[in-house]
This record gives structure tokens, sequence and C-alpha cells, in this order.
């Protein structure tokens, strides 16, 4: 069990935490033919649109209302009603996902509302997918931004259904995977003949290929008749704490059952999620993932004397510290510091001494005399002056390329995460010289005659 405390100092410096308005938008990204849009000021969506694009080095589909200083004192929900007649005549999207920001919800605009009575007024729009959600930028942080947005999504576009189609399954993933886990969740549950549906699928929109046709909107993702349909699925699998939420407003809304993993990398998790889709499937576990299994197991052995009794720092969102935290202590590291953004049931079941929801500073102050440091890229230079190992996790990563095809889900993507941490670790070992061993005769005058019998 672990304490966690949350940091009461005046400010904050060296930011840890994301918006929740650009873990929405994400989440929105993940969506096809999506226009993701926030309700605030062009300065709140330039800032996400920057820090998406460092990230995953592509074109990001991002809109705004625009929000004025006057509008903003005044309300500014015909904002809404103009950006959105803008983007439909524009880019024609299939959905338009409305995420909110500190400057709208300090005003208090009542959205929901509008957007009603916009619908009333518009009926050449029926065809058109409005989802909105609330996510202030002035309290949670991005991974609550992600969740909201999931469950507004099926609470608006889910339809109830009493039947079920057999061997099709459902996902709900939380913002800790990235596009190449996505992907990997995809091939496995495929694997054993099961029709999936992923929500989000940032695998289709922020996977970095080239699509044939321009397009202003999402270049994949999950269609909006798929997430309609999402009712009529045998399961529900979230991954992620996060997804609670998401996966018990689609069991209420269509009595479909659910099972939650909140953890994806490492044997028992993933011993744990081939289990449950074989069950579903009816189907053995294929004989590919029994070998990664021993690949794993061998990668584990290779590397487990660099991994034993080091000190880890790490700076995440509560699922993504959950998950590679508990990893790691599967691995025989010891987790020295843990800082993380926002609260989570999983904050007290962390395998160390406390957890600080806090900043960068705070996660530096506790890091002196680790052998690793983790988070993402803006802990570069915390490393650099405490002079140890540094790993880029979570979001953004702009100094690096390749941050949305980093893979930890499955057998796999355990084994390729040992070995880059492995190496890491390596790399900090001492090398010995010749000099490192001293010989007996260096204690004694060089000379002085040898004792014989």
């Amino acid at each position: 069990m672990s304490t966690v405390i949350q940091n009461r100092k005046a400010c904050t410096v060296n930011p840890l935490k994301m918006s929740q308005p650009i873990g929405g938008a994400l989440a929105f990204m993940g969506i096809a033919n999506c226009m993701p849009m926030l309700h605030g000021s062009q300065g709140c969506t330039a800032f996400g649109l920057v820090l998406f694009q460092r990230h995953f080095n592509e074109g990001i589909p991002m809109q705004t209302t625009a929000m004025s200083e006057v509008a903003t004192v005044m309300g500014g929900l015909d904002n809404i009603g103009i950006a959105i007649l803008s983007i439909q005549q524009r880019t024609k999207p299939a959905i338009i996902g409305i995420c909110s920001t500190g400057v709208t919800e300090t005003k208090g605009d009542d959205v929901d509302g509008y957007l009603k009575n916009f619908r009333a007024s518009h009926p050449e729009l029926d065809q058109l997918a409005l989802v909105y959600v609330s996510t202030p930028d002035f309290k949670d942080a991005f991974q609550d931004g992600w969740a909201k947005a999931v469950e507004s999504m099926v609470k608006d576009l889910a339809e109830p259904s009493s039947a079920r189609r057999e061997g099709s399954v459902n996902f709900l993933v939380g913002s800790h995977l990235t596009a190449a886990d996505i992907e990997e969740l995809r091939e496995i549950s495929e694997s054993f003949g099961l029709e999936t549906t992923i929500l989000p699928d940032i695998s289709g929109s922020m996977d970095g290929h080239i699509p044939d046709d321009f397009t202003p909107n999402t270049l994949g993702g999950t269609p909006v008749d798929a997430i309609r349909r999402m009712g009529e699925a045998e399961l529900t699998i979230a991954l992620g704490e996060q997804m609670r939420p998401g996966a018990e407003a689609l069991m209420s809304k269509t009595g479909q059952p659910y099972v939650l993993f909140d953890r994806i990398t490492g044997i028992e998790a993933t011993d744990q999620l081939l289990d449950c889709l074989s069950q579903l499937s009816g189907q053995p576990v294929p004989g590919k993932y029994r070998r990664q299994r021993s690949q794993l197991i061998d990668a584990m052995l290779d590397s487990h004397f660099f991994f034993g009794g080091k000190k880890i720092a790490i700076g995440a969102e509560p699922d993504l510290l959950w998950n590679i935290g508990s990893w790691f202590n599967e691995m025989g590291a010891i987790i020295t510091a843990a800082v993380t953004t926002t609260h989570s049931p999983l904050l007290e079941q962390m395998p160390c001494e406390e957890v600080l929801i806090g900043d960068l500073e705070d996660l530096e102050a506790r890091s002196a005399g680790c052998d690793l440091l983790i988070t993402h890229s803006h802990g570069r230079q915390a490393a650099a002056r405490l002079d140890i190992a540094f790993l880029r996790m979570g979001l953004p990563i702009f100094d690096q390329l390749g941050a949305a095809h980093r893979l930890s889900l499955g057998y796999r993507g355990a084994r390729d995460l040992t070995f880059e941490i492995g190496n890491l670790l390596m790399a900090q070992e001492e090398e010995n010289r010749p000099d490192s061993w001293p010989l007996p005769m260096e204690d004694h005058d060089a000379h002085a005659p040898f004792a014989f019998g």
C-alpha cells in the first residue's frame, strides 16, 4: 500500500500535467472523419496543436470557437453554432467533438442546452454527430479529459440492443496506450477470430501513415456507425482504470457486461488478457503467443541482473504510472520516487512508499540517487542535472522520433521494453579496467623477496 500526498505549494514549477481539453481532443482524434473542436480562445487550441504536432510529427485536425474577451464575458454560445456551420461547410465531418476549456467553464455556458436548440434550428445537420464534453483545464488532468470524452461518446452515440453478435468484442482503451499498442491489441484479438471494435482508435488516425487522398478531418479511427453498434458485442474489455466510467456507461445503456484490466504490460497482465479472449472466443491461445511468452521469459532472465535493486523514479499519468511501476516491481527494481498528475484508485496500490500528486520539480527533488528517471520530454533537463539515465514515456515526446510506435502491450511489447530499459541500465554499469582488481602482491613492497614454503 502506498500513501498518496497532494502537493500544496503555491505554484507549479515545470509542469508534469497536461490539461483535460487536449486529453479529450486526442480521444476524438481516434474517431473516423472527426473534427475535434475546443470551445475557448484561439490560444488554447494553438497550444494543443503545437503539442500534438511535436509529439506525432503529423498534421493535426483541430478547430476552435475563437472566443474573444468580450464573448468570454458576455457568453459565447453563438460562437459554437457559427463554428459548427463553418466546419460542416468546409470539411464535412461525420462527427464534431467539442471540448470546453477553462475560459468558457468559468463563465458557465450551458453548452448542452444550446446544442439542443441548435439541433432544432438546423434539421439539415441531423446526420452530423455532435458530442460535447466538459473538460475545464483548471482541474483534473490529461487522462481525465480522455476518459470523459470516451464516456460522452458512449452516452451520446451507443444505441441499446437486445441482440448480441457472437464473436464480437469491444475495447475501451486508455490514453496511456500508443498507436502501436492499439495495433497489437487488434492483432491479438483478431487472431482469436473475434470481430473487434476499439474506442478510441488512434492507431488508424495518429499512426503516421501517408493517405491516398487529403482530408482535413481525422485520417482513420473508429467509425461513428461502429460506436452506435457497440451495444451488440458480447463483451466490453476496458484497458485502464480511467476507462471504468465509459464501460459502466455502456453497460448501463445496453446491459452489456464488461471486464477491466488495469495493466497491459508484463507476463501476468498479458496472460489474463489472452485467457479472457480465449474463453470469449472458445479458441485456444495461438502458438505464436506461446512462443512470444517464452521469448519474454528469456529476455527477463537475460536482463534481471541489471534490473534487480535498481532505484527508479517515475513521473506519469496515474494509469501509465501504475502500468510501468508494477512492471518494474515484477522485474526486481525499486520505485523510489513516484509523481503523478491527478487522483486515481490505483495510486494507493502502487508498489512504493508514497505517491505525490505534483510536478517535475517535485520529481527531480525525489530522484537524487536514482538509477533511472522516466517521464515525458520535459524531464530531460532534470535527468541531465542529476546525471542519471532517462527514458521518455507519456506525452509529449518531442525530442525523439517514433513516440506513437513504441510498443509495451502484450508479450512482444514487454520483451522490447525489457531490452530497451535493460540496455539503458547496462550502460550505467561501471566498466571494469585492468586496475579494478588489485593483485595481492601490490599490497607488499615490490622489491621484497618472494617467500616459498
